[in-house]
Protein backbone atom coordinates (compact mmCIF):
# COMPACT_ATOMS: atom_id res chain seq x y z
CA UNK A 1 0.00 0.00 0.00
CA UNK A 2 1.45 3.54 -0.53
CA UNK A 3 1.43 6.37 2.40
CA UNK A 4 -1.36 7.87 1.44
CA UNK A 5 -3.67 4.90 1.08
CA UNK A 6 -2.48 3.83 4.37
CA UNK A 7 -3.36 7.03 5.83
CA UNK A 8 -7.12 6.99 4.05
CA UNK A 9 -7.61 3.46 5.14
CA UNK A 10 -10.04 2.41 7.83
CA UNK A 11 -8.65 -1.13 8.74
CA UNK A 12 -4.96 0.66 10.00
CA UNK A 13 -7.17 3.61 11.80
CA UNK A 14 -9.18 0.57 13.49
CA UNK A 15 -6.26 -1.19 14.69
CA UNK A 16 -4.53 2.53 15.63
CA UNK A 17 -7.18 2.50 17.89
CA UNK A 18 -6.72 -1.34 19.18
CA UNK A 19 -3.08 -0.93 20.06
CA UNK A 20 -2.98 2.19 21.90
CA UNK A 21 -5.81 0.75 24.17
CA UNK A 22 -3.79 -2.60 24.09
CA UNK A 23 -0.29 -1.39 24.16
CA UNK A 24 -1.01 0.06 28.50
CA UNK A 25 -1.74 -3.71 29.40
CA UNK A 26 1.37 -5.23 31.20
CA UNK A 27 -0.36 -8.58 31.88
CA UNK A 28 1.66 -11.25 32.14
CA UNK A 29 5.12 -12.38 31.29
CA UNK A 30 7.73 -13.13 28.71
CA UNK A 31 8.24 -16.90 28.23
CA UNK A 32 11.35 -18.20 30.16
CA UNK A 33 10.67 -21.82 29.87
CA UNK A 34 13.90 -21.41 27.37
CA UNK A 35 16.47 -19.00 29.15
CA UNK A 36 17.15 -16.68 25.95
CA UNK A 37 13.55 -16.02 25.49
CA UNK A 38 13.06 -14.62 28.55
CA UNK A 39 15.41 -11.52 27.36
CA UNK A 40 12.58 -10.52 25.39
CA UNK A 41 11.73 -7.09 26.09
CA UNK A 42 7.41 -6.90 27.14
CA UNK A 43 6.96 -3.39 25.47
CA UNK A 44 7.30 -5.11 21.92
CA UNK A 45 3.71 -5.01 20.58
CA UNK A 46 2.53 -4.98 16.50
CA UNK A 47 -0.45 -5.80 14.68
CA UNK A 48 -0.42 -7.39 11.26
CA UNK A 49 -2.98 -8.43 8.86
CA UNK A 50 -2.83 -9.70 5.69
CA UNK A 51 -5.50 -10.48 2.80
CA UNK A 52 -5.59 -12.48 0.31
CA UNK A 53 -5.27 -9.59 -2.56
CA UNK A 54 -2.12 -8.92 -1.10
CA UNK A 55 -2.83 -6.07 0.98
CA UNK A 56 -0.94 -5.87 4.28
CA UNK A 57 -2.20 -3.59 6.99
CA UNK A 58 0.48 -2.94 10.61
CA UNK A 59 0.56 -0.32 13.12
CA UNK A 60 3.32 -0.73 16.15
CA UNK A 61 6.32 -2.60 16.71
CA UNK A 62 5.60 -5.12 13.40
CA UNK A 63 9.17 -5.49 12.49
CA UNK A 64 10.71 -6.29 15.27
CA UNK A 65 12.04 -10.16 14.78
CA UNK A 66 11.38 -13.28 17.53
CA UNK A 67 11.86 -16.86 16.80
CA UNK A 68 8.76 -18.94 15.50
CA UNK A 69 8.67 -21.52 17.58
CA UNK A 70 5.72 -23.68 18.00
CA UNK A 71 4.20 -21.90 15.36
CA UNK A 72 6.57 -23.99 12.99
CA UNK A 73 4.81 -27.17 14.00
CA UNK A 74 1.63 -26.67 11.21
CA UNK A 75 4.05 -25.73 8.56
CA UNK A 76 6.64 -28.56 8.62
CA UNK A 77 3.69 -30.96 9.64
CA UNK A 78 2.67 -29.44 5.74
CA UNK A 79 6.08 -30.12 4.45
CA UNK A 80 5.78 -33.72 5.54
CA UNK A 81 2.90 -34.45 4.04
CA UNK A 82 4.12 -33.03 0.60
CA UNK A 83 6.52 -35.16 0.64
CA UNK A 84 5.05 -38.98 2.38
CA UNK A 85 1.52 -38.03 1.64
CA UNK A 86 -1.18 -38.74 3.98
CA UNK A 87 -1.57 -42.14 4.91
CA UNK A 88 2.70 -42.65 5.38
CA UNK A 89 2.38 -39.55 7.83
CA UNK A 90 -0.84 -40.74 9.53
CA UNK A 91 1.14 -44.27 10.73
CA UNK A 92 3.63 -42.08 12.51
CA UNK A 93 1.47 -38.89 14.15
CA UNK A 94 -2.06 -39.01 14.53
CA UNK A 95 -4.62 -35.88 14.06
CA UNK A 96 -6.74 -36.41 17.29
CA UNK A 97 -6.52 -33.21 20.00
CA UNK A 98 -5.36 -34.48 23.21
CA UNK A 99 -6.53 -31.76 25.39
CA UNK A 100 -3.07 -31.45 27.29
CA UNK A 101 -0.05 -29.19 27.45
CA UNK A 102 2.17 -28.50 24.33
CA UNK A 103 5.30 -30.28 26.02
CA UNK A 104 2.94 -33.12 27.23
CA UNK A 105 3.66 -36.74 26.55
CA UNK A 106 0.70 -37.57 24.65
CA UNK A 107 1.41 -40.99 23.20
CA UNK A 108 -1.14 -43.45 21.80
CA UNK A 109 -1.09 -46.43 24.37
CA UNK A 110 0.14 -49.32 22.20
CA UNK A 111 1.55 -47.73 19.21
CA UNK A 112 3.86 -45.18 20.84
CA UNK A 113 2.28 -43.21 17.99
CA UNK A 114 1.98 -39.37 19.39
CA UNK A 115 -1.51 -37.76 19.03
CA UNK A 116 -1.47 -34.79 17.05
CA UNK A 117 1.65 -32.81 15.25
CA UNK A 118 0.93 -29.72 17.22
CA UNK A 119 2.19 -30.99 20.39
CA UNK A 120 6.01 -31.59 20.86
CA UNK A 121 5.90 -35.42 20.38
CA UNK A 122 3.81 -35.14 16.88
CA UNK A 123 6.12 -32.05 15.95
CA UNK A 124 9.39 -33.96 16.20
CA UNK A 125 8.13 -37.11 15.03
CA UNK A 126 6.80 -34.84 12.22
CA UNK A 127 10.55 -32.84 11.98
CA UNK A 128 12.46 -36.26 11.57
CA UNK A 129 9.62 -37.05 8.59
CA UNK A 130 10.69 -34.00 7.25
CA UNK A 131 14.71 -35.02 6.90
CA UNK A 132 16.56 -35.11 3.86
CA UNK A 133 19.86 -37.07 3.36
CA UNK A 134 21.90 -34.92 5.73
CA UNK A 135 21.29 -32.49 8.59
CA UNK A 136 21.98 -29.36 6.06
CA UNK A 137 19.77 -29.73 3.15
CA UNK A 138 17.24 -31.00 5.61
CA UNK A 139 17.02 -27.93 7.55
CA UNK A 140 17.58 -25.94 4.36
CA UNK A 141 14.22 -27.38 3.02
CA UNK A 142 12.39 -26.67 5.78
CA UNK A 143 13.87 -23.32 5.77
CA UNK A 144 12.45 -22.79 2.13
CA UNK A 145 9.70 -23.38 3.30
CA UNK A 146 8.86 -21.40 5.73
CA UNK A 147 10.90 -18.67 3.83
CA UNK A 148 8.40 -19.08 1.29
CA UNK A 149 5.33 -18.84 3.50
CA UNK A 150 6.39 -15.15 4.75
CA UNK A 151 7.66 -14.00 1.16
CA UNK A 152 11.29 -13.50 2.23
CA UNK A 153 14.46 -15.16 2.80
CA UNK A 154 14.52 -15.76 6.60
CA UNK A 155 17.06 -16.89 8.95
CA UNK A 156 18.02 -18.49 12.34
CA UNK A 157 18.71 -17.10 15.74
CA UNK A 158 21.76 -19.29 16.70
CA UNK A 159 21.74 -17.92 20.25
CA UNK A 160 18.11 -19.10 20.70
CA UNK A 161 18.78 -22.47 18.97
CA UNK A 162 21.77 -23.52 21.17
CA UNK A 163 19.49 -22.07 24.40
CA UNK A 164 17.03 -24.68 23.09
CA UNK A 165 19.46 -27.38 22.67
CA UNK A 166 21.81 -26.85 25.71
CA UNK A 167 18.25 -26.95 27.82
CA UNK A 168 15.76 -29.43 25.91
CA UNK A 169 16.04 -32.00 28.75
CA UNK A 170 12.22 -32.94 28.22
CA UNK A 171 12.22 -33.06 24.41
CA UNK A 172 15.32 -35.04 24.34
CA UNK A 173 13.39 -37.59 26.41
CA UNK A 174 10.54 -37.62 24.33
CA UNK A 175 12.68 -37.94 20.84
CA UNK A 176 14.17 -41.22 23.44
CA UNK A 177 10.38 -42.70 24.14
CA UNK A 178 10.10 -41.90 20.36
CA UNK A 179 12.94 -44.21 19.16
CA UNK A 180 12.03 -47.01 21.62
CA UNK A 181 8.52 -46.88 19.94
CA UNK A 182 9.74 -46.64 16.32
CA UNK A 183 8.20 -43.33 15.55
CA UNK A 184 11.48 -42.45 15.04
CA UNK A 185 13.42 -44.88 13.05
CA UNK A 186 16.83 -43.66 13.61
CA UNK A 187 18.93 -41.94 16.57
CA UNK A 188 16.83 -38.98 17.72
CA UNK A 189 19.30 -36.10 17.60
CA UNK A 190 19.02 -35.61 14.30
CA UNK A 191 15.71 -34.89 14.44
CA UNK A 192 15.98 -33.15 17.69
CA UNK A 193 18.40 -30.84 15.98
CA UNK A 194 16.12 -29.91 13.32
CA UNK A 195 13.16 -29.35 15.66
CA UNK A 196 15.31 -27.25 17.59
CA UNK A 197 16.57 -24.97 14.57
CA UNK A 198 13.27 -24.83 13.14
CA UNK A 199 11.76 -23.40 16.04
CA UNK A 200 14.62 -20.77 16.03
CA UNK A 201 13.70 -19.76 12.91
CA UNK A 202 13.40 -15.69 12.89
CA UNK A 203 10.38 -13.61 11.71
CA UNK A 204 8.55 -10.32 12.40
CA UNK A 205 4.91 -9.72 12.55
CA UNK A 206 3.96 -9.07 9.02
CA UNK A 207 5.64 -12.37 7.79
CA UNK A 208 3.70 -14.12 10.74
CA UNK A 209 0.94 -12.53 9.27
CA UNK A 210 1.66 -13.63 5.64
CA UNK A 211 2.05 -17.04 7.16
CA UNK A 212 -2.03 -16.96 7.76
CA UNK A 213 -2.93 -15.75 4.44
CA UNK A 214 -0.78 -18.11 2.50
CA UNK A 215 -2.56 -21.20 4.44
CA UNK A 216 -6.09 -18.76 3.80
CA UNK A 217 -4.84 -18.34 0.11
CA UNK A 218 -4.89 -22.33 -0.68
CA UNK A 219 -1.11 -22.13 -0.06
CA UNK A 220 -0.37 -19.80 -2.22
CA UNK A 221 1.57 -16.42 -0.99
CA UNK A 222 -0.84 -13.29 -2.34
CA UNK A 223 2.28 -11.01 -2.81
CA UNK A 224 4.94 -13.05 -3.99
CA UNK A 225 2.20 -15.84 -5.70
CA UNK A 226 4.81 -18.48 -5.38
CA UNK A 227 2.92 -21.90 -4.20
CA UNK A 228 4.01 -23.21 -0.78
CA UNK A 229 1.78 -25.84 0.19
Amino acid sequence: MTVGEEVKSPIVQILKRLHDRLAKSNDGEVASYIPELAKANPDWFGISIATLDGKVYEVGTTRQTFTIQSISKPLVYGLALEIHGTERVGKFVGVEPTGDAFNSISLEEGTGRPLNPMINAGAIATSSLAMGPNPEESFARVLSTISGYAGRSLGIDKTVFESERETGHRNRAIGHMLRNYDILTGPPEPALDLYFKQCSIELDCRDLALVGATLANGGINPITNQRVV
